[in-house]
């Protein structure tokens, strides 16, 4: 059996190895700027809320996005989800949104999360990457 300290540092490692390969992933991405969205959700509509995330996985990039990720609650908190998002530019985001509003998929989705009232409350925040 292993000993307590090697199973809290698990986590660390697993996590140290998922931002490498996330750190990797931007820069040959050529990701500038990541758009962070902060949903505050229903936590009764977790499921619809998943259902929706999953819909973006293949309309972001259609529209020019680099998606990284739709993330849900898993523990703690059970009303806030994240979804990060990478783009060349500022500029390649704005058109982005152009094109997201624009898509008769992401219109549907947009829709979608109306009708359900899943998203109470959602903001961006735009990154960059901390350069090694």
């Amino acid at each position: 059996m292993p000993d307590r300290r090697a199973v809290l540092e698990l986590p660390l490692i697993a996590l140290s190895a998922f931002a490498s390969r996330w750190r990797r992933g931007i820069e040959e991405r050529k990701m500038n700027v990541v758009c962070h969205i902060r949903y505050e959700i229903d936590p009764h509509q977790g499921a619809a809320f998943e259902e929706y995330a999953k819909n973006w996985t293949n309309i972001i990039p259609a529209c020019g996005g680099n998606l990284i990720g739709h993330f849900m609650p898993h523990e703690g908190t059970n009303y806030v989800a994240h979804a990060l998002i990478g783009f060349e530019s500022l500029a390649a985001y704005e058109a982005y949104r152009v094109r997201l509003r624009g898509a008769p998929k992401g219109r549907a989705n947009f829709e979608f999360a109306e009708r359900q009232r899943l998203i109470l409350k959602e903001e961006r925040t735009f990154l960059r990457p901390v350069s090694s």
